[in-house]
């Protein structure tokens, strides 16, 4: 089944894949299969509203348009709407450079919020890239704009490389 999302069609939807799949390729190639729609995007893009836009070897690019649901009482879009898009895209980020079989998970984040999103800001974009590709630990920076390079957030990553279990 097909959905769509910020304009884009995910021919494979949303949900989990194999973690069988996932050991036997790349962090880049299962990366590139999301983004081709080979295998399912998470189900918290849909969730979110927020989606890849482009991959490569220690480089990601994510993008999100957040609405009236994701705001705060004061307003303004949560602030966990913009660090998920940066951990996402920092993560990701990580994620690309590692070998078959290696999967990451974030060890801590880091995020400072430098001005207010709104409703009506329109589609956010998080570029992220790695700072250090370590074998155990690795790191990553992201910046997070609107569709004009104004920046709103930014933020730094990093994240364990583990082996996948059996």
């Amino acid at each position: 089944m097909s959905e769509m999302m910020d304009g884009v069609r995910a021919e494979a939807g949303f949900g989990l894949s194999d973690p069988a799949v996932i050991r036997e390729m790349s962090g880049l190639e299962y990366l590139r299969g999301i983004l081709e729609g080979r295998f399912p995007a998470p189900t918290i893009s849909r969730a979110m509203n927020m989606r890849m836009l482009e991959i490569e070897e220690g480089k990601v690019a994510f993008c999100g348009t957040p609405g009236p649901d994701y705001c705060n009482p004061m307003g303004t879009v949560h602030g966990g709407y913009m660090a998920t898009l940066l951990d996402s895209a920092l993560g990701c980020c990580i994620h690309s450079t590692c070998a078959p079989g290696y999967a990451s998970t974030s060890i801590d984040l880091k995020v400072n919020f430098v001005r207010p999103v709104f409703p009506h800001t329109g589609r956010l974009i998080a570029r992220a890239h790695v700072v250090h590709p370590g074998r155990q630990i690795a790191t990553t920076e992201a910046r997070l704009t609107d569709e004009n390079g104004k920046l709103y957030a930014h933020g730094s990553q990093a994240c364990s490389i583990f082996k996948i279990p059996t």
